[in-house]
């Protein structure tokens, strides 16, 4: 019988403690988690699912239920989720009360008092600042675990017109926050300058959402094609930050002298949808512009490969998934200066950037494309290229960057 050396069995004993003390066990907090919520559910579900390729991870993530029932679910080997029931309506996901983010942050704070009494965490990771981060600080201050805290938009004072009044009361609730935590990250440059605006001094780390190549791909539409039909697409939860209404009312100056144009409208439940359902119906768009009312994921890449362009008139975003997916899918793209739009659409490259709350530079840009439909082609291999240079696995080991980096302060600290 052969027999391993003893300084192999030594080297293997070595190299196994060394994975054990090197493991790095995260409590992780988001409201919202796929089917609940939007952008930000979408990129915890993406970044919990790349930290499932990691050996030297272990992740419990606190999230909301959709329904009375308590969930413990495993993602991988080494990702536990916990959903817990906050009386969700089922009828309104994408959108959480001031009840919901009252009920889980305390629901997800005496949680996680159970689970840290059974685990060692190194840190805890929260979504959103508020409420998230207010629970990832009160745990800093009772146990002395560090936190990172990534904001999302709405977490950011002065980034929705919805919530002039609550940041009267959140703002210093938000600072404190951020000073607390190790890190702050922000998902675009146009949130770091907001973030900026309302706490110069804080410092911000910054890691773009990813896109998903494989699932998204460039679709098969000709120029003779957009001859006959030029198809816009506008696709989001359909709230009134989202500006919509701009580029409804530029459809209406384009359709006389483009007869052919189309619009599709996509998305579900949003605090705008009947205003823009009463606004078509009063130009007389029924036929013209169409309503896919609420998706799914696998219904996606087909509604993005009909289309001709994407236009996202928004009034103010953090990092926009739907401006990752017409990339992905290889679309030109109209798109006001937020949500990392500055740092996406290159301008007369991959489609234009359009002034905020104004119908005439809709107009004019989508006249160029309608007019010049091979531009179409040209520009959405743009989109496509930009897609291909981002993906979650990048921005998952910019997260775990930061993860070694707080645990390094902690071993020189002791």
């Amino acid at each position: 019988m052969n027999m391993l050396p003893k300084n192999h069995i030594w080297f293997s004993a070595t190299f196994f403690w060394c994975i054990i003390l090197n493991m790095k066990r995260i409590l992780f907090f988001n409201y919202e988690y796929p089917p609940l919520g939007g952008g930000a559910a979408n990129a915890t579900k993406h970044i919990l699912l790349e930290y499932t390729k990691y050996d030297d991870i272990y992740v419990d993530f606190v999230t909301s239920a959709i329904d009375k029932n308590f969930v413990e679910k495993k993602i991988g080997n080494n990702v536990t989720m916990y959903r817990l029931p906050i009386g969700k309506d089922l009828h309104n996901l994408n959108y959480q009360t001031k009840k919901d983010l009252m009920t889980y942050t305390w629901k997800a704070y005496k949680f996680s008092k159970k689970l840290i009494k059974k685990n060692q965490y190194d840190l805890t990771h929260s979504f959103f600042a508020v409420p998230c981060g207010v629970i990832s600080q009160r745990i800093k201050h009772i146990f002395g675990i560090p936190y990172i805290v990534s904001l999302r938009g709405s977490d950011v004072p002065g980034y929705s017109e919805r919530f002039e009044n609550i940041y009267v009361i959140l703002t210093p609730i938000i600072h404190s926050v951020w000073k607390d935590a190790e890190y702050v990250v922000t998902n675009s440059n146009g949130l770091t300058d907001l973030a900026k605006k309302s706490l110069s001094t804080q410092k911000f780390e910054q890691i773009f959402n990813g896109i998903d190549t494989n699932f998204y791909n460039k679709g098969k539409r000709t120029v003779k094609d957009r001859t006959k039909e030029f198809r816009i697409l506008l696709a989001s939860r359909l709230s009134r930050r989202k500006g919509f209404n701009y580029a409804i009312d530029a459809f209406v100056e384009l359709f006389d002298f483009y007869p052919h144009i189309r619009m599709t409208i996509a998305g579900g439940e949003g605090n705008a949808m009947k205003d823009l359902q009463a606004q078509v119906k009063k130009y007389r768009l029924d036929g013209r512009v169409t309503f896919t009312g609420a998706y799914v994921k696998e219904e996606s890449p087909k509604i993005y490969n009909d289309a001709d362009v994407f236009v996202m008139p928004s009034l103010n975003e953090g990092m926009s998934n739907n401006l990752l997916e017409a990339l992905a899918s290889g679309l030109p793209v109209l798109m006001t200066p937020t949500g990392g739009a500055e740092e996406l659409v290159r301008d007369g490259q991959n489609g234009f950037l359009i002034k905020m709350k104004d119908v005439d530079s809709i107009v004019e840009k989508l006249k160029i494309l309608i007019e010049n439909p091979e531009l179409c082609d040209a520009f959405g291999n743009a989109s496509r290229k930009i897609a291909e240079d981002m993906s979650w696995a990048q921005a998952a080991e910019k997260y775990i960057h930061l993860y070694n980096k707080i645990n390094e302060k902690k071993d020189k600290k002791n």
